[in-house]
């Protein structure tokens, strides 16, 4: 129902030969109409029939045909253009309602994780499109940022798969004529091997008496690995030459054992290392010492230096004067090695 006026034609014959009558082009979108001015002259207006719409059809072009009364007639036409100017009337649009990525934790601060877009089908300004975070916390801000120009999101500091493995926030788009549409990304760290088996000793038997049988438990262990999968999956050794060897347990946890006897003679201390190692690529590995005392057992009984000792004493020695020593060693120890003679 908008009207807009056009030019007048002029025509410079008189009378009936200066009569002007007006055609306009079809087209649906406009008719044409005649005001009659004060001066009995016909004003045409362009009569808007329907709404108009930019982002389906932002021009139209027009015939205006001005026919005189003579015979013949005469006629002039004026092409009219008609521009439409855009309003803020389409908010902007992603291409996605969620945007996925997968990233490897030990991704270097600043790399691009993905790339949201939205577009606004409005022109200048207000199809001008920005991007921002939604309402997110700041543990989200503290290691994601969005381009505001171009919607990339980027890392800002390193992300950690065993602190957590998995964001999730909202992004939105927002136009020059401040009309907004929002979207959801999340992103999936995924694990790499960066954190090394860690060995607790839970406990350790020590002195254990050398003549502990053998599978006697001496110590307990426990191995953590944060990682997950195979970067998290832990193998353990003994390395040394102690007589031990060790035995998995449910729930992680592993038994350090006798293998063989112990003789406390032969070694009173026994060293062994032992070696957690995972199965990443490349494997990580860390190691802890365990050092065992053995205890004495009286198993040695005293041994004379000689099997038989003899000696010459004259008959009118004095008492008590010193006809022999004898000497016997104990391989033991303490109490267990001090010897008596009878």
């Amino acid at each position: 129902g908008a009207r807009f006026s056009l030019d007048v034609a002029r025509d410079a014959d008189v009378g009936r030969n200066s009569l002007l009558t007006y055609q306009l082009s079809s087209n649906p979108s406009f008719s044409l109409a005649l005001k009659e001015n004060t001066d009995g002259s016909k004003q045409p207006e362009l009569v808007l029939e329907r709404a108009l719409d930019r982002e389906k059809q932002s021009s139209f072009d027009l015939v205006l045909t001005a026919v005189d009364g003579g015979e013949p007639a005469r006629s002039g036409t004026v092409q009219v253009r008609i521009n439409v100017s855009d309003l803020n009337d389409n908010p902007p649009v992603f291409s996605k309602s969620l945007y996925e990525a997968r990233v490897p934790e030990n991704l270097p601060a600043g790399s691009l994780v993905l790339h949201v877009l939205a577009t606004d089908a409005d022109a200048g300004n207000n199809g001008r499109v920005s991007y921002y975070f939604g309402d997110v916390p700041d543990s989200i801000s503290a290691l994601f940022a969005v381009e505001e120009e171009t919607g990339e999101v980027r890392t800002v500091a390193a992300l950690d798969f065993e602190e957590k493995s998995k964001y999730i926030f909202g992004v939105e788009a927002r136009d020059g004529g401040a009309l907004v549409s929002h979207c959801k990304v999340q992103i999936d760290v995924t694990d790499e091997n960066d954190n090394a088996p860690e060995i607790t000793i839970l406990s350790l038997s020590s002195p254990v008496p050398e003549d502990a049988p053998v599978g006697t438990v001496v110590a307990l262990l426990k191995v953590r690995d944060r990682d997950s999968a195979e970067n998290g999956q832990v193998s353990l050794e003994l390395s040394g030459e102690a007589p031990l060897s060790i035995v998995a347990s449910p729930g992680g946890s592993y038994k350090v054992v006798t293998a063989s006897a112990l003789d406390r003679e032969q070694a009173s201390e026994q060293r062994v290392t032992v070696v957690a190692r995972d199965r990443g690529r490349p494997a990580l590995s860390s190691s802890a010492e365990l050092v065992l005392e053995v205890s004495d057992v009286n198993d040695n009984a005293p041994v004379f230096e000689e099997a038989a000792y003899s000696a010459y004493v004259a008959e009118n020695n004095a008492a008590g004067a010193l006809v022999l020593r004898v000497q016997a060693r104990d391989a033991d120890a303490g109490a267990n090695g001090r010897v008596s003679y009878w």
